[in-house]
C-alpha cells in the first residue's frame, strides 16, 4: 500500500469546507457592495439638488427687475424664474412628489417664499436700503429632496422621514445684482 491510498479520501471535506466559507464571506461583502451602491444615489442626489440649489440662487440674483411691475410680482416672476432653474437641474432626479413637491402658487410670511420643498427667503443687511429691486439684499434659496433608500437593510440604518426616505437638504445665498 502507497502513502496515499492510507487514508480517507479528504478532497469532497475540504470542497464542503471551502463553500460554507464563501458563504460566510460572501455574506458581509455583498451586505458591504449594497451599501456602496446606495451611498452612490445618496451621493448623487445630494450633489446634484445642491447644484440646482446653487443655479436657483444664481438665476435669482441676476433676475432684471421689471420697472412696470409691482415688487411684489417682480418677487412672484423672479421665484418663479428660480424654480424653472431648479427643477432644470435636477437632471435625472424626480423632479414630481413624493421626492421633490412644488406647486403654481407661493405661500409668503414675511420675506419668506414656500412652494412646497422649495423656499425662497429674501434677507436685508443692515447697510443696505430697502429698494423694489432688492439689489445688495441676500437671497437664499433652499431645497429638499426626499431620497428613496432602496436597499432595505442600510435604509435601516440611515434617519428617514414617516415616507421611508432620507431628507437631502441644500441651502444657497447669494447677493442680489
Amino acid at each position: 500500500a502507497t502513502a496515499a491510498s492510507a487514508g480517507p479520501d479528504r478532497s469532497g471535506a475540504q470542497r464542503g469546507q471551502s463553500l460554507v466559507e464563501f458563504a460566510l464571506v460572501m455574506m458581509p461583502l455583498f451586505i458591504i457592495l449594497l451599501g456602496i451602491i446606495q451611498f452612490g444615489f445618496i451621493f448623487n442626489a445630494y450633489v446634484t439638488i445642491t447644484n440646482a440649489s446653487r443655479e436657483g440662487a444664481r438665476l435669482g440674483t441676476v433676475y432684471v427687475f421689471e420697472p412696470g411691475m409691482s415688487k411684489s410680482q417682480n418677487d412672484l416672476a423672479r421665484n418663479n424664474k428660480i424654480k424653472t432653474a431648479v427643477l432644470g437641474s435636477m437632471n435625472l432626479l424626480t423632479k414630481t412628489a413624493p421626492n421633490f413637491a412644488t406647486s403654481t402658487t407661493w405661500t409668503q410670511s414675511g420675506t419668506t417664499f414656500t412652494n412646497g420643498d422649495l423656499i425662497v427667503e429674501y434677507s436685508n443687511p443692515a447697510a443696505v436700503p430697502e429698494t423694489d429691486t432688492r439689489v445688495g439684499q441676500q437671497i437664499t434659496v433652499r431645497a429638499l429632496y426626499h431620497q428613496d433608500l432602496i436597499i432595505p437593510l442600510v435604509a435601516q440604518l440611515l434617519p428617514r422621514d414617516a415616507n421611508g426616505r432620507l431628507g437631502l437638504t441644500s441651502e444657497t445665498t447669494m447677493v442680489v445684482n
